[in-house]
C-alpha cells in the first residue's frame, strides 16, 4: 500500500527533522522517499552583496560606444542522437 503525506515541519538547530507515520505503519519496514523544498522564497541579493560595485550596471548598461556589434554566422546545427536510460 502506499500513502502520500505532504508534512510542513521545522528542522531545528541541531539538523533533525522529526517525521510522525500513521499507527497503521507502527512495527513495520517503511520505504520512505523525501523531497526537500523551502517553505519560504529565497531573498534576492542586490547586485551588491553578489561582489558587484555600487552603481556597475548603471554606469555600464548600453555604454558601448565602439563599432557596432555583429553576430557571426553560426553554421549547421549538430543533430545528436540521445539514448534514454
Amino acid at each position: 500500500m502506499e500513502h502520500k503525506i505532504l508534512v510542513h515541519s521545522h528542522v531545528g538547530s541541531d539538523g533533525i527533522l522529526q517525521l510522525q507515520v500513521p499507527t497503521e505503519y507502527k512495527d513495520t519496514d517503511l520505504k520512505v522517499t523525501i523531497t526537500i523544498q523551502s517553505a519560504t522564497p529565497p531573498q534576492k541579493k542586490t547586485p551588491e552583496e553578489l561582489g558587484w560595485t555600487p552603481g556597475f550596471f548603471e554606469r555600464t548598461a548600453g555604454a558601448w560606444e565602439g563599432e557596432p556589434l555583429k553576430r557571426g554566422e553560426q553554421g549547421e546545427f549538430e543533430e545528436r542522437l540521445w539514448e534514454l536510460l
